[in-house]
């Protein structure tokens, strides 16, 4: 099946706040949703390219939505990790979207198993392709929002958000009792 204008499979993303198992309401008596933030290294211009494309189709599809003309004031996905988050190295030299999803997206391995939660080998810092659609809203404001389709993992990475801890350090030598 071929992949519709506005799908995007990118290049190798990180993903951070990886919630793909089980679906989770950003706030009270929101809907609940699959989703991560997906981080691109500014590097991979193939798939920036690509995202900007379905962006465009995106924008253009949504036309209908937008009473016939894109506005100036549009929201998009795309943002830069340089700027949003000067301070944090997981950012540098990133850009970074989220993309969630109603329905829980297909999970799989480097050779397309599928992964379930039970497996641990989803989590924030993995690295990985993910596929993505772009569709506009018209919900309190106007924009560009990316549903998250599929992930597939390519390689662990350190995880984000504190990966655990060293027992050792923690309690030390039997002895300090």
């Amino acid at each position: 099946m071929a992949l519709r204008e506005n799908q995007v499979v990118t290049g190798e993303v990180r993903l951070s706040y990886a919630n793909l198992f089980k679906a989770r309401a950003m706030n009270e008596g929101e809907t609940p949703k699959y989703g991560s933030m997906i981080l691109i290294p500014k590097k991979d211009k193939a798939t920036v390219a690509r995202f900007n494309a379905a962006l465009e189709f995106a924008k253009q599809a949504g036309k209908i939505k937008f009473g016939g003309k894109v506005p100036a004031n549009l929201k998009t996905p795309l943002r830069d990790g340089d700027e949003e988050y000067p301070d944090d190295p997981t950012f540098a030299g990133m850009w970074f979207f989220n993309a969630s999803n109603q329905r829980r997206p297909i999970v799989v391995d480097r050779s397309k198993s599928p992964l379930t939660e039970d497996d641990d080998e989803i989590y924030s810092g993995v690295y990985g392709k993910v596929v993505v659609n772009l569709y506009a809203y018209d919900i309190k404001s106007k924009g560009i929002a990316a549903g998250f389709e599929a992930f597939q993992k390519t390689r662990d990475g350190e995880r984000l958000g504190g990966g655990g801890i060293d027992i050792d350090d923690a309690f030390g030598d039997e002895d300090e009792i």
